[in-house]
């Protein structure tokens, strides 16, 4: 489905920072909402995923070619010149866009304000390789790790399975760097997998990782608005429900906490990098060595950055008064609030109610607190009333498209219903 054609005024109103949104989907969808109930416009811009267009806090909506297309940086410096934006804050929505804003941070720092920082400091994220190695250094605990050269060295890996393979960063679309990861539960199957993915990556952009246990319940992030090395706005959060529920590709169901350990251990991570910006850093806990270990690092909107408003921190737009030159108060989340995107919650829970992990009543209390919802708003409902049809067509569109290996999809990495926003 395409968002409906451009609408509002063919020019900003004066004077007004705007924002405009590069891709993503329901954390697009949120940053969108939260600008445009202060007042401020918002543009947006995909290639991909259409629903935060369909918002009504989005004045205009606009097709381009992508972040990899090579006029890409010349398409936005011509709609900043031409629409007169001013320098509106810039949001970089998906894992591509990320990359593309940092990697052209000065040609675009010259007509917009830019809530992505440099690539030498977001290459630390966006390379696994640099995530882990940077990890080692500060001190912060992550899983058992291996960059193999070449088939041989792989043959040759003394681990315990399963393992999981994952692209150490995402250059070009394909079934390998689209997925969360391929699982491997044995030699054979390792050897398997990783020919598919050199095949499709190259054996440079594969890391082989240990497979923690547990499902989404010893899952954590942290997730906060930084600036110049330092926190401005943070939140502690658990994933209180995923699906699949036994390998979460997606969160469906995520609840602010108190967890001193893990925003101690991102902290770390972050400190002395001179970052600013929205980042979300993954964690999960292994209960054989009781420690919290790095899974990812995502320095963009992520799918439930809506819970920090119901947690009384509302980050997208703390990020854009930072970068409109404002100032903002330290300030916290409290815990209790919630996110859910309803529709695949409902059938998260409805697998853990039948296997006796989820009483039906502590489901329906959860929704009682202070929730903030994935697609639904009472202010803006028709992004909710598109979620599903735009789901399917997606299905469709990658059923009869790439296909997804059947062991990726087993494990829930890489299929088309849950691929990762």
């Amino acid at each position: 489905m395409r968002p409906p054609a451009p609408t509002g005024d063919p020019a900003p109103r004066e004077g007004r920072i705007g924002a405009v949104i590069l891709g993503g989907a329901h954390g697009s969808l949120a940053v969108a909402r939260s600008l445009g109930r202060r007042g401020a416009p918002v543009w947006f811009v995909t290639h991909d995923h259409p629903i935060a267009g369909f918002s009504r806090h989005v004045a205009r909506r606009f097709d381009w070619a992508g972040p990899g297309d090579p006029g890409a940086a010349a398409f936005l410096l011509d709609l900043a010149a031409r629409h007169r934006l001013d320098r509106w804050v810039l949001f970089a929505g998906g894992d591509d866009e990320v990359r593309f804003v940092a990697q052209n941070h000065a040609l675009l720092g010259s007509a917009f304000r830019l809530t992505t920082p440099p690539w030498s400091v977001v290459r630390l994220a966006c390379d696994k390789r640099l995530t882990h190695r940077h990890a080692l250094v500060v001190g912060v605990d992550s899983p058992w790790s291996s960059f193999p050269r070449d088939r041989r060295e792989v043959a040759a890996l003394d681990c315990r399975f399963p393992v999981i393979l994952k692209p150490t960063f995402r250059a070009a679309r394909n079934a390998f760097t689209l997925a969360k990861a391929w699982r491997a539960d044995d030699r054979a199957a390792l050897l398997a997998r990783y020919d598919e993915a050199a095949a499709l990556a190259g054996p440079e952009a594969i890391l082989i990782q240990e497979m923690i246990p547990g499902a989404g319940d010893v899952q954590y992030s942290y997730a906060a608005v930084w600036s110049l090395g330092e926190p401005v706005a943070s939140l502690v959060a658990r994933r209180a429900r995923q699906y699949p529920i036994d390998f979460g590709f997606t969160s469906t169901s995520v609840e602010t906490i108190d967890q001193v350990v893990v925003e101690q251990a991102a902290r770390r991570f972050l400190g002395g990098t001179r970052f600013s910006g929205l980042v979300e850093i993954e964690f999960k806990y292994d209960f054989r060595d009781a420690r919290y270990k790095l899974l990812d690092v995502n320095p963009r909107p992520w799918t439930w950055i809506g819970l920090g408003a119901a947690a009384g921190i509302d980050l997208p737009h703390i990020a854009w008064r930072l970068a409109c030159g404002e100032t903002a108060p330290p300030s916290r989340g409290r815990p209790g609030a919630l996110w859910t995107h309803a529709s695949r919650d409902a059938a998260a829970a409805a697998l853990q109610i039948l296997r006796g992990g989820l009483r039906a009543r502590d489901y329906a209390a959860s929704l009682a607190r202070p929730t903030a919802y994935a697609a639904f708003a009472w202010d803006d409902p028709v992004p909710a009333l598109v979620d599903l049809p735009i789901l399917l067509a997606r299905i469709l569109q990658r059923r009869f498209g790439a296909r997804a290996p059947a062991h990726a999809l087993a494990a829930g990495a890489g299929s088309p219903l849950f691929r990762a926003e």
